[in-house]
């Protein structure tokens, strides 16, 4: 998959194409239904499939104080995405003088003589242009003039199951949010098609898992990724290899035991996310990427009266992790 963040990296001549524009945050399985689509479509009429999005988010533009965690960072949101089949992504920064642009200028420049698009799929509740002044009826008259047809995508929801709000709540990155508030992973991995993930680069902490025989891998502070309820999780630990790396030659995915929050027991104040890789004290992941994907919750946090009885509930920990993870990681999608 092609990924591009300007029209300039789009090949002179690239084109037709079937286009869609979204946020595609956490990508989880009502985008993946409509980008399935749209590459099919795409396959079918020898067009390439192409996703414009956006960072950083706009809501992160325009009101700051209001925008949602973001489920995804650009790195893991662009691997997802290439899971889908696309051809391309345009990954546009979204900056105020971006969003200045009006309905007709966004799509002549970027739509129209950039990716040369063919049909264009949107729902029905498209905004666009300056102050969202475009909407799904400018988008078709902007189509009627520039010679693309508009498609047009109805909500995807779940099948109906036994499940209480399925088969009438729409997949969406709202939802996942909901989920991971509350600590339900298992949840927020149905709603997303795959675990939730978490990406950063390991750092020192405090050492303190190492004394007590639990050696941590912490997250830096600006690892992507919302970061659900604290607790302890049960999960997946995979090394980011770079062509000649130190991680490259790590195994590609470990079992591990996954700890948020401020350790209580000994006092904590900052919020942070470890990882102990299970039955391992000899790996040295200090400075290497690595994603977490969490699988389970296996308890809430909680604060322990001694070192030892914190320590016994953290074998037990362990144990129930390795239980959790006993069918080995999911398949990537």
């Amino acid at each position: 998959m092609h990924r591009w963040t300007d029209l300039a990296d789009v090949p002179d001549g690239f084109g037709p194409s079937v286009v869609t524009i979204g946020n595609f945050d956490g990508v989880h399985r009502g985008h993946v239904s409509v980008l399935t689509r749209l590459v099919a479509d795409a396959r079918a009429s020898g067009a390439s499939a192409v996703a414009v999005t956006f960072t950083p988010h706009p809501q992160q533009v325009h009101r700051p104080e209001h925008a949602p965690p973001l489920l995804t960072g650009d790195a893991d949101r662009l691997e997802l995405l290439a899971g889908t089949g696309l051809d391309a992504v345009l990954l546009l920064p979204y900056t105020l003088g971006f969003a200045r642009q009006t309905p007709a200028e966004f799509v002549e420049r970027y739509l129209v003589g950039g990716l040369a698009a063919r049909t264009v799929v949107v729902g029905r509740d498209v905004r666009f242009g300056w102050e969202n002044s475009g909407d799904l009826g400018t988008m078709i008259e902007l189509g009627n003039r520039y010679g693309f047809t508009v498609e047009v995508l109805e909500d995807v929801v779940p099948e109906p199951s036994a499940s209480e709000g399925e088969g009438h709540r729409r997949w969406s990155s709202t939802w996942v949010r909901e989920l991971l508030d509350a600590g339900d992973v298992v949840g927020a991995a149905h709603v997303l098609g795959r675990p939730h993930r978490l990406r950063g680069v390991v750092v020192h902490g405090d050492a303190r898992g190492r004394e007590l025989g639990f050696p941590t891998a912490n997250l830096a502070p600006d690892a992507t990724g919302m970061v659900p309820a604290d607790g302890v999780y049960a999960g997946w630990l995979r090394r980011v290899a770079e062509p000649g790396g130190a991680a490259a030659d790590a195994p590609e995915v470990l079992p591990a035991a996954v700890s948020i929050g401020t350790n209580p027991t000994f006092a904590g104040l900052q919020r942070r996310v470890e990882a102990y890789v299970l039955d391992r004290t000899d790996l040295d992941l200090y400075d290497d990427e690595v994603v977490l994907e969490l699988v389970d919750r296996l308890r809430p946090t909680e604060r322990f009266d001694s070192v030892e009885a914190l320590v016994e509930q953290m074998h037990d920990d362990v144990a129930r992790a390795r239980v959790v993870l006993a069918d080995g990681p999911a398949a990537a999608r």
